[in-house]
């Protein structure tokens, strides 16, 4: 039976002018499982566009198969869920719905009428503002991390490289690297976390105050590579967070907390409409 009806449908698909211009007799009935019917349009588009003269027995079967199952698990549920599970089930679908619908409506509204712009002069404001939520609970630092094959030609050289602050001899330590070396990162001029960059040497480093404050150089070696770091700058957990480290936190603040005050003044401005035009009252 599922072969006709397959064969029919794929006639269908392929010779659209055979089809009935009648709605209802454009309708072809797949399967139907207690009172429920599955019909060939309602199966979705990424279904039917799978469907080719060779596999449409297969994939037509399978959703069959699958709409099946859940369609009798719902009956099979239906039947015999007690009536307040199932008005509590109605009460929390309504529930979802409106915070859907109002959900939707919020974003558009967002969208139209919120100042979304957030400025350098907002964000520093704001910096300035609210110090005391920007201390560091972590150590942080602007780092240099090499990783070379142990036999590295002219190592030593990459070595005295990468301690100058010479321009040129940054540039022939990037060549270099570029050459040798297994990882060469400076992680965008960025601060990261002195935990994150550990990661780098598979190791731990106990005391990393004291630690950052007597060395701004580290050079591991083990069986394989040669990992040399070098420490531009640090700041100390419990200090102040640079801004730059914190911009990106601030900006997502001021957007938060414009969409928190965008929101209350639509519903106020939706509540209080309402009580001009007499849509809203209360009764004593």
């Amino acid at each position: 039976m599922i072969r006709i009806i397959c064969y029919a449908v794929l006639i269908l698909i392929l010779n659209p002018g055979c089809r009935s211009n009648s709605p209802a007799s454009r309708r072809i009935p797949l399967a139907k499982a207690g009172n429920t019917i599955l019909y060939y349009d309602e199966i979705p588009e990424q279904v039917t566009g799978l469907i080719t003269a060779g596999d449409s027995n297969i994939v037509i079967q399978n959703y069959i198969n699958s709409w099946a199952k859940r369609v009798l698990m719902y009956q099979k549920a239906e039947a015999n869920l007690s009536s307040e599970l199932k008005n509590e089930i109605e009460k929390q679908l309504d529930e979802t719905r409106v915070n859907l619908i109002v959900h939707e409506y919020q974003q558009k509204m967002m969208q139209a009428k919120m100042d979304t712009i957030i400025t350098d002069n907002d964000l520093e404001s704001y910096y300035a503002e609210n110090e005391n939520s920007f201390y560091l609970t972590s150590n942080i630092v602007k780092a240099l991390f090499i990783k070379l094959p142990v036999e590295t030609p002219g190592i030593n050289r990459i070595k005295q490289l990468y301690r100058s602050d010479n321009q040129k001899d940054m540039q022939d330590l990037e060549a270099l690297c570029f050459q040798f070396a297994e990882k060469f990162d400076d992680f965008n001029e960025k601060w990261i976390t002195m935990d994150r960059l550990m990661l780098e040497l598979n190791e731990k480093i106990t005391g990393q105050e004291a630690f950052l404050s007597r060395n701004n150089h580290i050079e591991v070696t083990d069986s394989f590579s040669v990992y040399l770091i070098r420490i531009y700058d640090f700041r100390l957990r419990g200090s102040l967070a640079p801004f730059e480290y914190v911009r990106d936190d601030i900006k997502r603040i001021i957007w938060n907390n414009r969409r928190i005050g965008f929101i209350k003044n639509l519903e106020t401005e939706i509540y209080n409409d309402a009580i001009k035009e007499n849509i809203f009252k209360t009764y004593r």
